[in-house]
C-alpha cells in the first residue's frame, strides 16, 4: 500500500495507523516531569559484580537478591550507564559472558512511599540482554532484549509500611543464543591439550563488539494512580490545514474527562479538544522539514493533555505533554516523498560506541555526535544496528535528522534463527520499538534487519510475516530491511517498502581495485530496479582507514584510499538519483570498536571521524558533498503550511 499513488497514502495512513495501534498493548511514554509527575534518576555508582563461577549461577543458587549484595562477597564500583568490559583493567571482566550482578540502595521521598494516591514506578532504559529486577528481595519484572526499555509499578513494594529506602537488584546476562536478537553461539572447547576444562566462547555474526549492562538510565518516576498511559498521534495535511489525530489511553478508572491543547513554539494555544481520541485541525500550520530542506526545520508543537477523574477518594489529575511535528511521509516507485517533497537521504550509519563507555548513554558525547552530523550537513542517519536511546530520537525530532530506525535484527544468518521461536521475538521486539518510537516525526521507516542471510529457504515466509506484522501495527511508515544478498536470490525484498542495499566494491573483494567500482555499482542498481522497480537506498559503502596512514597512490587503510573510494561511488550515486535512487549513508559515522581478530586494528575502522570524533579526510569531502546536495534541495521558496 505504501507505493502508488502518494496522495491516496496520505490520506489512508493515519486512518489505518489507528487500527494498527490498537494492537499494542500497554504504553511507554518517556518519563517526562509535570505538575502529577516526578522522576528521580539513579544514575551514578553501583554495586556490581560478575558471577565467575562454572554455570554462571552461583548468585542465583546463593540468592545474592535477598540481601545487599556486599553480603555475599566482594563488590565493584561500576557506573550505570555505562557498559561495564571496559570499565576495569581486569581483561577476563572486558569478554565476559555470563550473569553481572548490579544493586542500588536508594531514598525514597516520604510522599511516595505514604500518598497510596501516587503510583511509583521503576523503568529501566536498556539492559543488554536479558534482565532480572527485584526490590528489596522480591522479585518485580524480567525482559529479553537489549536496546529497549521496560518497567514495573512497584507501588505496593514501597508503601506496604515504614520504608524510606529501597534495594534495587538488576542481574543481567549477556548470552547471545541463535534465537536471541542479535544471535549468537556458544562454542565449547573441549580439546583438554588446548583449552582448560569448560572453556567457552561466544561467536557472533555482527561486526561490532558486544557491550554489555545498564547502558541507559535507570530511574523512578511517579503517576496518580489514574494516570495518562499512552498518546499516539498521527499527522496529516489538508492544503494548509495541519491535521493532529490523536489516541490517549487512560489506565486507573473508567470514568475521566481528557482535555488536549495543542501549542506552538511560542506558547500560543493552536488547536484545542476533548476526549480520548479526535483530531485537532491547525491553519496556516508549520510542517516539520528536515534539516537543510527548510528555512524552518524541525518545527515541534506541544501537545498538552490533561487528565481528571473521580476516584474513591477525590478527583485525580494528570498532565503529560508530549512534542508534535506535523509531516507527512510517502514512496512512490522511484521517490522518497516528505510533506509531498522529493527527499534524498544524505546521510551516515551510527553505533552507540564510545571509549571507556562503550554503549553507556552519554550527553556530551551525543550533543557532540549531533554537531558534527549538522557540520556534515547531513540529514539522516540509520540506527545501526538496534534501537538507540530515546534522547537520540528526541535530539532528532529537535534538529531535523530523519532516522530509518532499526531493530537489532542483525547476524539472523543461521537457518535455525529463522524458526517460529526467533519470528515469535522478532515480532515482539518490533511492537516494542513501535510502542516506544510511533510519535517522532524524525522516524520515518522502519528497518526489520541488516544483511541477514534472506536466500535461506525460511527467509520468505519469516520477512512476508514480520513486515506484515510491522505494517499492521503502524502503516503509516515505510518498511524495509538491508540487505548484502544477490537481487535474484534475496526471498525477503519482495515484501519490502525500500530497497535497502549494503556493498562494499573494491574493499571486501577485487582489493585494491577502484576502477571496477562504477561499473559494479551501476550493475547492482540497475538489476535491482529492474526487478523491483521500488526506490533504493546505498545503506552502506565505505572503507577503513588508519588515521594518518597516507600513501599516494592510494593504498588500502590509507585515508587516500578511503577517500578515493567514496568518490568513485559518488560518481554513480550522482547518475543514479537522477532516476530511482534515494539515499546514501557512509558506513561508518565514526570508527567504533569490535571483536579481536587478524583484520581488525582495534575495532573497525572504517569512520570518517576517528573513535574520539576527529576527522579523517574523507570527511571534509563528505562535508562538500552534502552541503552541495543540500544547496540542490533547499525549498526555502515554500513558506509555511505550504506544501
Amino acid at each position: 500500500m505504501l507505493r502508488g499513488s502518494a496522495g491516496a497514502w496520505a490520506v489512508l495512513g493515519p486512518l489505518l495507523w489507528g487500527c494498527g495501534l490498537s494492537l499494542l498493548q500497554g504504553g511507554m511514554l518517556y518519563p517526562r516531569e509535570s505538575r502529577s509527575r516526578e522522576r528521580k534518576e539513579l544514575d551514578g555508582l553501583w554495586s556490581f559484580r560478575a558471577d565467575f563461577s562454572d554455570n554462571r549461577r552461583q548468585g542465583f543458587e546463593q540468592q545474592w537478591y535477598r540481601a545487599p549484595l556486599r553480603e555475599s562477597g566482594p563488590t565493584l564500583d561500576m557506573p550505570v550507564p555505562s557498559s561495564f568490559n571496559d570499565v576495569g583493567q581486569d581483561g577476563q571482566l572486558r569478554s565476559f559472558v555470563g550473569w553481572v550482578w548490579y544493586e542500588r540502595e536508594i531514598t525514597l521521598p516520604q510522599r511516595w512511599t505514604e500518598d497510596l494516591g501516587t503510583r511509583v514506578v521503576l523503568r529501566i532504559g536498556s539492559a543488554h540482554y536479558y534482565a532480572i529486577v527485584w526490590v528489596n528481595g522480591v522479585h518485580v519484572l524480567e525482559h529479553e532484549g537489549g536496546h529497549l526499555p521496560f518497567e514495573a509499578d512497584i507501588s505496593k513494594l514501597v508503601q506496604s509500611g515504614p520504608l524510606s529506602s529501597c534495594r534495587i537488584t538488576i542481574a543481567i546476562n549477556n548470552t547471545l543464543s541463535p534465537h536471541t536478537l542479535p544471535p549468537g553461539t556458544i562454542l565449547y572447547k573441549t580439546d583438554p591439550s588446548m583449552y582448560p576444562k569448560g572453556y567457552f566462547v561466544q561467536n557472533t555474526k555482527f561486526d561490532f563488539f558486544n557491550y554489555a549492562g545498564l547502558h541507559r538510565s535507570v530511574l523512578l518516576y511517579t503517576t496518580p494512580t489514574t494516570y495518562i498511559d499512552d498518546i499516539t498521534v498521527t499527522t496529516d495535511m489538508d492544503q494548509d490545514i495541519g491535521l493532529v489525530n490523536y489516541q490517549i489511553i487512560v489506565q486507573g478508572s473508567d470514568h475521566f474527562q481528557v482535555d488536549v491543547s495543542l501549542l506552538d513554539e511560542e506558547g500560543k494555544v493552536m488547536a484545542k479538544g476533548a476526549g480520548a481520541e479526535g483530531q485537532l485541525q491547525v491553519p496556516s500550520a508549520h510542517l516539520w522539514w528536515p534539516y537543510l530542506m527548510h528555512e524552518h526545520p524541525a518545527y515541534l508543537y506541544s501537545l498538552e493533555v490533561k487528565l481528571t477523574a473521580q476516584t474513591a477518594v477525590g478527583p485525580v489529575s494528570d498532565f503529560y505533554t508530549l512534542p508534535v511535528g506535523i509531516r507527512t511521509v510517502a514512496v512512490t516507485k522511484s521517490q522518497f516523498l516528505i510533506n509531498g517533497k522529493p527527499f534524498y537521504f544524505r546521510g551516515v550509519n551510527k553505533h552507540e560506541d564510545a571509549d571507556i563507555r562503550g554503549k553507556g548513554f552519554d550527553w556530551p558525547l551525543l550533543v557532540k555526535d549531533f554537531n558534527l552530523l549538522r557540520w556534515l550537513g547531513a540529514n539522516a542517519f540509520r540506527t545501526s544496528h538496534y534501537p538507540y536511546s530515546e534522547e537520540v530520537l528526541q535530539l532528532c525530532d529537535r534538529y531535523g535528522i530523519v532516522v530509518i530506525d532499526e531493530s537489532p535484527g542483525v547476524g539472523i544468518v543461521l537457518v535455525e534463527s529463522f524458526s517460529n521461536v526467533s519470528l515469535q521475538h522478532h515480532l515482539e521486539v518490533m511492537e516494542e520499538m513501535i510502542r516506544r518510537d510511533k510519535n517522532h516525526p524524525a522516524v520515518v521507516m522502519w528497518s526489520l534487519a541488516n544483511e541477514p542471510a534472506s536466500f535461506l529457504k525460511p527467509a520468505g515466509y519469516y520477512f512476508k510475516t514480520l513486515i506484515a506484522h510491522t505494517k499492521a501495527l503502524d502503516p503509516s511508515r515505510p518498511v524495509t530491511f538491508v540487505t548484502n544478498t544477490n537481487y535474484e536470490a534475496d526471498l525477503g525484498a519482495p515484501y519490502v517498502d525500500i530497497i535497502c542495499v549494503n556493498s562494499y566494491y573494491s574493499w571486501y573483494h577485487d582489493y585494491g581495485h577502484m576502477e571496477v567500482i562504477q561499473l559494479q555499482l551501476a550493475t547492482q542498481f540497475e538489476n535491482w530496479y529492474k526487478a523491483y522497480q521500488k526506490p533504493m537506498i546505498q545503506s552502506e559503502y565505505g572503507a577503513d582507514a588508519i588515521e594518518g596512514f597516507h600513501e599516494d597512490p592510494p593504498l588500502m587503510f590509507s585515508e587516500e584510499y578511503q577517500k578515493g573510494l567514496l568518490q568513485q561511488y559518488h560518481v554513480v550515486l550522482d547518475q543514479k538519483r537522477k532516476e530511482y535512487v534515494v539515499g546514501e549513508l557512509i558506513w561508518n559515522f565514526a570508527d567504533f570498536m569490535t571483536n579481536q581478530s587478524p583484520v581488525r586494528m582495534i575495532g573497525n575502522r572504517k569512520g570518517i571521524f576517528t573513535r574520539q570524533r576527529q576527522p579523517k579526510s574523507a570527511a571534509f569531502l563528505l562535508r562538500e558533498r552534502y552541503w552541495k546536495l543540500a544547496n540542490e534541495t533547499r525549498i526555502y521558496r515554500y513558506g509555511r503550511g505550504q506544501t
